[in-house]
């Protein structure tokens, strides 16, 4: 039995481990979107479109083993908070690399338009925003943190700042046709950064479902249309 319990274990933290692994391909992407951004460079964006048959094939790799574990090993209590908490906490990662190789296809239709130097500016802004919260998310779920998961809806709000002023600044471009098209693809990426945020506020809450068995929302400033 104790060696059971071992194995079983092992496979636990197996789990916990391509996590992890799949947290650092969406940095990866998500870094790697932003540069090819604000340096409107076309090649490096192919990478981030390129490199997610990687994170879906991580996705699916977690998705596939939860299956196996649930199947076989009829997990409860605590194993099954954190079975259930790596699925979905999985997802959500899916979620946020399909929203970097959606930054990287706008860079790439952006690319001849010019795009406001304050505009790239609040791009930055979010863009790091966006990374250390990603990877504040995922050091609380290692740990089991709280405390560390709750901090994400301050650090959000400042994307969510950002992302209003930005769109103030959009419509007080003008009326010329390239520039509005230019602000069209400004907001749509600002969108995507938003919800990498939002997506990682989730993960937050999963954590804090982890830690106590009840899952609950932070606040409303995890949803769109705050």
């Amino acid at each position: 039995m104790a060696s059971t319990r071992q194995s079983f274990q092992q496979q636990l933290d197996l789990l916990e481990e391509e996590l992890q692994n799949h947290g650092r391909l969406v940095l990866r992407a998500l870094d790697r979107s932003v540069q090819a951004l604000m340096a409107g460079d076309e090649q490096l964006a192919d990478m981030v479109i390129a490199a997610d048959d990687e994170n879906d094939a991580s996705y699916m790799r977690i998705e596939e083993d939860v299956e196996r574990m649930l199947a076989l090993q009829t997990p409860v209590a605590t194993d099954l908070r954190l079975i259930l908490s790596v699925l979905h906490v999985n997802l959500h990662l899916e979620r946020m690399g399909d929203q970097c190789v959606n930054i990287a296809k706008l860079t790439k239709l952006t690319l001849g338009l010019v795009i406001a130097s304050e505009l790239l500016e609040s791009f930055r802004k979010m863009g790091d925003q966006a990374e250390a919260m990603t990877t504040e998310a995922m050091a609380a779920f290692a740990e089991r943190n709280v405390e560390r998961a709750e901090r994400l809806v301050i650090m959000d709000s400042v994307i969510n700042a950002e992302n209003r002023e930005l769109s103030r600044r959009i419509m007080a471009l003008g009326g010329d046709e390239r520039m509005r098209e230019a602000g069209l693809r400004a907001i749509l990426i600002s969108r995507c950064m938003e919800r990498i945020g939002d997506n990682a506020v989730d993960i937050g809450e999963r954590v804090a479902y982890l830690a106590s068995g009840e899952f609950r929302e932070f606040t409303d400033a995890s949803h769109p249309g705050e």
